[in-house]
């Protein structure tokens, strides 16, 4: 069980960062979101120190014989919410990974398979955009470079909201399909690939870039073709020279591309760095729900059968149709419950 001393500095530090907030002192900002990170914890305490006292209690009242019978009713009841109360709080205090509230850029890209990989990416970024749209979240295309078929051969997105970074890291890695292509004439079940990349989108404190390393270049943009070609040379690509990363945004608005590109950049950087943290942190072990490499197969969607595969935690789902349309809920929330599983058994160890 947690420690005891534990429990107490944090319901001190809950009481010091009420105390500020009533007073209006110090950066409030950064208080507040302190103190409203602690609350869902404070709430567990409570919870877990309330039952303790039911405990203590009963078990004094057990030594009154005219109490004895309902104090053993009492505590029969009260004992059997313990392990649950104990989960609980101990899923409270689990670290918390900072990036978790924050917006997020989502990248998706075709792997093998050609058309149909391409075709598989529009598939996956409308299955976000389904799903996003179900959590009130907000969707800004960035970048999207389309095929003549209506695939996708790279797409990046700003999605912003509630916990977007918590509810979608998951997703990143290989996803493979195996379907009978809409370009197959002779109705054989082919099997390709798109790569999904979330990153958690970086502040300009987290990442501070020396105007001296970067190269910008302005060129023309590159519409869907028709009425939406745009003939001016408003896009933007920021070339990273240190670590060789080039990023893109082709708006209509030269302005708004470069702040874009930079966010992206700042956010690609950041993703970089965070990378290098996780893989030194664990050199020793792998989380179950998978290494965080981009190259390792997640999932896999087999239309032919209906059915879902995420092979990181076994899940298999015959609900294709409804993820496909954004009910992702079900596959996040067991991805969830098994990271935060190998947080508790690591604390346990």
């Amino acid at each position: 069980m947690v420690p005891n001393d534990r429990l107490i500095q944090i319901r001190q530090r809950f009481e010091f960062l009420e105390a500020k907030l009533s007073a209006g002192g110090g950066d409030l900002a950064a208080l507040g979101r302190e103190y409203a990170e602690l609350k869902p914890v404070m709430t567990q305490i409570d919870a877990w120190e309330a039952l303790q006292s039911g405990i203590a209690e009963a078990e004094v009242m057990l030594r009154e014989p005219e109490m004895k019978a309902l104090a053993e009713e009492e505590l029969y009841s009260l004992r059997g919410t313990v392990a649950a109360a104990e989960e609980a709080l101990q899923l409270a205090l689990l670290p918390k990974d900072a990036a978790d509230a924050r917006p997020a850029m989502l990248e998706i890209r075709p792997g093998t398979g050609g058309e149909e990989a391409a075709l598989f990416a529009g598939d996956l970024l409308r299955m976000y955009q389904r799903y996003a749209e179900a959590q009130g979240w907000r969707v800004e295309i960035i970048e999207e470079q389309a095929t003549e078929l209506g695939g996708i051969k790279e797409v990046v997105a700003h999605i912003t909201g509630q916990n977007v970074f918590a509810r979608l890291k998951y997703e990143s890695g290989v996803h493979r399909v195996q379907r009978v292509p809409t370009t197959e004439s002779g109705g054989r079940i082919h099997t390709s690939a798109a790569t999904v990349a979330v990153l958690p989108e970086a502040e300009e404190v987290d990442v501070k870039i020396d105007a001296n390393d970067i190269r910008i270049d302005t060129m023309r943009s590159s519409g869907a073709g028709g009425q939406h070609v745009n003939t001016t040379d408003s896009a933007v690509r920021i070339t990273h020279m240190p670590s060789g990363m080039v990023v893109t945004s082709s708006e209509k608005s030269q302005h708004r591309n470069r702040e874009i590109a930079m966010q992206v950049l700042r956010t690609k950087l950041f993703d970089l760095e965070r990378q290098k943290i996780d893989s030194e942190r664990s050199a020793n072990r792998r989380a179950q729900v998978g290494t965080g490499d981009r190259s390792e197969r997640i999932r896999t969607y087999n239309f032919p059968q209906g059915r879902l595969s995420d092979h990181r935690i076994n899940l298999t789902l015959y609900k294709l149709d409804q993820v496909m349309q954004g009910d992702l809920d079900e596959i996040i929330n067991a991805l969830t419950a098994d990271a935060q599983a190998t947080l508790l058994a690591e604390m346990g160890a």
